[in-house]
């Protein structure tokens, strides 16, 4: 019983960050609340095969967070950055465990995408739905998109899924 508690948990904590999210002004715009509404973790998969929107969580200052928002622009994607002052908290609600963490955290189809995950390993992940929180490329790869001069394919590191729990496996290995 203790096992089919952990869905409604996980989508608790996902109802609770979004509520955060439209209550906090900590940016200083009306964006907040504005993001609440769009960063839903259920957008149809119609919506995946044909350029879903990606929320991109990313610290005003991060560059390379810009660039590989264009990486995935060119992709096919839509992106819309929202600059963050708080990134840590963020993270924390979307339930990235800290081992796992990059620059940037993104949503997108009720799955997270954290740091410089290729765009083909994003529309590989919404193609085969599998059951996970999301995927990360940890730290600052650098030879991962954003990271490199653009169009350059993705070299030396690992993209890994994890779960809810945090538990980590290989998705692609570049």
């Amino acid at each position: 019983m203790k096992d089919l508690n952990k869905p409604f948990h996980f989508w608790m904590m996902m109802l609770a960050g979004l509520l955060f999210v439209a209550c906090d002004a900590s940016n200083g715009t009306a964006d907040s609340a504005k993001a609440a509404k769009e960063v839903t973790p259920e957008v149809t998969s119609e919506a995946a095969k044909s350029g879903a929107e990606i929320v991109m969580y990313k610290s005003p200052t991060c560059g390379c967070c810009g660039s590989w928002a264009e990486h995935l622009r060119d992709a096919g994607f839509t992106v819309k950055e929202i600059k963050r002052e708080d990134m840590d908290t963020i993270k924390a609600q979307y339930g990235v465990p800290d081992k796992l963490a990059s620059c940037h955290t993104a949503l997108i189809d009720g799955y997270i995408i954290e740091g410089h995950v290729p765009a083909a390993d994003v529309k590989r992940l919404l193609k085969e739905r599998p059951n996970i929180a999301g995927l990360t490329a940890p730290g600052m790869p650098m030879k991962s998109p954003g990271m490199q001069d653009k169009g350059q394919k993705p070299e030396g590191y690992d993209v890994l899924s994890f779960d809810k729990n945090g538990k980590a496996a290989v998705f692609s290995h570049y």
